[in-house]
């Protein structure tokens, strides 16, 4: 089975208002579709874009942003409903910090199928800007989602940097890791890059990961935003020796590929070398912890 993905690289504009930035969003969708895309990756804080219909005063304030977000909850659902729909395709539609309640929010990764089935996976560990928030809560659950290509797992931003999570997703049956993303800077986009790298390579799986892009000065969350949009691969045997089957180019709004889900398990019979099968090697008791030796 093969599987055209595409992740986005998505520039931050100033949407006037909610149906501006539906506008923004469904032209962006309507392109990855046209050019063949059957699953989409939008990134990280995606909804927070907006927030720029926002009065000043609120939008500049993180907190009050998203509040004032909160009653765009359900037409933001509905859009991403809508295009996957219209267009037939399965849709990561970026994150939507959801107040859970307490005005505690979580950051939201909503996956929508073409038939408007909705599930989604919660972030799990905060970066210092969203702990220093002091508003928004980790997400208390891993998930996997078995789609007509098979089952897939989403690792928002920060959390694929944790090798646990992509590990466990993979052991029920992940063959492909989504990872929407938005970091403000080059070191942030780096250890993503090598997060999504690392998790390909030591699980033998693809991973696809969408940025934000751009800069947007009326938002303390979006002003500055670094990486770049890419589709990584098993380091062996039949897949690119770097690691990268596609990357966006700059000022891109897309990458698209093609992924060989077939090949993908054929290749873990006759790859160079087994990282997935050989994790377990970690996990033997003479090494699960070093042994202190004194010279």
């Amino acid at each position: 089975m093969k599987l055209k993905i595409a992740a986005a690289q998505y520039g931050i504009g100033e949407p006037r208002d909610f149906a501006a930035f539906a506008e923004r969003v469904s032209s962006r969708v309507a392109a990855a579709a046209q050019a063949g895309a059957e699953f989409v990756v939008l990134p990280e804080y995606l909804a927070l874009e907006a927030a720029a219909a926002l009065d000043a005063a609120t939008r500049a304030d993180f907190a009050r942003s998203l509040a004032g977000l909160q009653a765009r909850h359900e037409d933001f659902l509905a859009l991403a409903r809508g295009l996957a729909h219209e267009h037939a395709i399965h849709l990561v539609a970026g994150t939507f910090l959801l107040d859970v309640g307490g005005g505690r929010y979580r950051n939201r990764a909503h996956l929508v199928s073409p038939e408007g089935k909705l599930a989604f996976q919660d972030k799990l560990t905060l970066t210092g800007f969203e702990r220093a928030a002091g508003v928004i809560e980790p997400g208390d659950e891993l998930k996997v989602f078995d789609t007509a290509f098979g089952r897939v797992g989403i690792d928002v931003c920060y959390d694929v940097e944790f090798p646990l999570y992509a590990r466990a997703q993979v052991e029920a049956g992940a063959r492909v890791i989504l990872v929407p993303s938005c970091t403000d800077t080059e070191a942030g986009a780096t250890r993503v890059r090598v997060g999504c790298q690392a998790r390909a390579l030591e699980n033998q799986v693809y991973v696809a990961c969408a940025v934000t892009a751009g800069t947007a000065p009326w938002s303390p969350a979006l002003d500055v935003n670094s990486g770049r949009a890419a589709i990584y691969t098993p380091i062996d045997r039949g897949f690119p020796s770097d690691g990268v089957l596609t990357h966006a180019d700059e000022g891109a709004d897309w990458t698209i590929a093609e992924l060989d889900l077939a090949a993908l398990d054929a290749f873990k019979r006759e790859a160079q070398v087994a990282n997935a099968n050989d994790w377990f090697a970690q996990e033997r008791p003479a090494v699960a912890r070093a042994r202190l030796e004194r010279l």
